[in-house]
């Protein structure tokens, strides 16, 4: 997957956990084709901070970069912030 293809966002996220453990960055790219959870695990925790209950665990983030899945597993009751890092293009579509 190239960066110049339509609809392709790259994410670097970085977890950080109760007591200043931090996981990541992670490099993460989702697109309307292959997706990973990235956008999910943004707004799963969202909805947590908001009071809903975590349903999902479980969030696999695609790495086109080195070809590799990072495979979360999170509490969100350990976790005390999500920082994720958008990678737009430019203005010229490159």
């Amino acid at each position: 997957m190239s960066v110049s293809e339509p609809g392709l966002t790259n994410h670097e996220v970085t977890i950080c956990l109760a007591g200043g453990a931090v996981l990541g960055p992670f490099n993460a790219t989702w697109s309307k084709n292959e997706g990973g959870d990235v956008r999910e695990l943004v707004r799963e925790y969202d909805g947590f901070l908001q009071g809903e209950k975590q349903q999902r665990f479980k969030f696999h983030l695609h790495d086109t970069y080195t070809n590799t899945v990072h495979t979360l597993i999170l509490d969100f009751r350990q976790v005390t912030g999500i920082c994720d890092h958008v990678r737009l293009r430019s203005q010229g579509g490159g």
